[in-house]
Formats: C-alpha cells, structure tokens, sequence
C-alpha cells in the first residue's frame, strides 16, 4: 500500500469530468443551446432546399461539431483554474452590464463599519 494516494478520490465536492474536461451538467448545458440553435437553422435551410427531412441530420451533426468546439474551448478556460472560475466570470460580466445582480461583494475603495462618534465621548475626555 505504498501508493494510497492513488486509490483516494480527488475532487470530492466537484462534479467529475467526463469529456475534455467538461462536467456532465455542462455538456448537457452546451447540447441543449446547440439544439436550440441548430434545429431550428437547419430546417429551415432544408426546407428551402426542397429536403426537409435532411435538416435533421444537417442538426446532427452541428449540433455534435458544437458540441466538440465548445468542449474544447472551456477546456481551455479551466485549465490551472479553480472549480467554478468561469461561473464566476460570466456572473461577473453580466452584473457590469446590469443583466443579473452578482452575489459576490464587487466594491472598491474605502469600508466603513458604519458607526459615528456622535452621542459618545473621545477616549481621551473619558
């Protein structure tokens, strides 16, 4: 048992990646907009090309190529980033363009913990 480290699970509280590092929620977040973007195209391609039926597989294999570009492309994204680093990022692009409000404190400057010396005396006069 020289090697224990190797039977012991490395990401406990992270979804396992299952393709190109992807998680399966992403992947399943990534074929669902490409079917919706790619169903919809390619019917209408098809149906004014006199083959609808074609469409489907014109679908198909958009929807697998996008499926691939994206994978890739958040491969990169994440990697020697923490869990959730792109989340994070495009919580945060959206709350600078005012599209939905950023759990995270995004302040700069100066904190105050909100008290006054009003009412009170200065240590000193104590």
């Amino acid at each position: 048992m020289a090697n224990r480290h190797d039977i012991l699970a490395d990401r406990l509280n992270a979804e396992p990646a299952i393709f190109k590092g992807c998680s399966s929620s992403e992947l399943g977040a990534i074929v669902g907009v490409a079917a919706l973007v790619w169903l919809p195209v390619s019917l209408i391609l098809a149906g004014l090309a006199g083959a609808l039926t074609m469409g489907f597989g014109i679908a198909g294999i958009g929807i697998v190529a996008t499926v691939l570009a994206m994978a890739s492309l958040f491969q990169r994204l994440k990697r020697n980033r923490p869990d959730g680093y792109y989340q994070q990022r495009i919580v945060l692009w959206l709350d600078g363009r005012g599209l939905k409000r950023s759990p995270f404190v995004r302040r700069s400057g100066a904190w105050d913990i909100g008290r006054t010396n009003h009412g009170t005396l200065p240590l000193r006069d104590r």
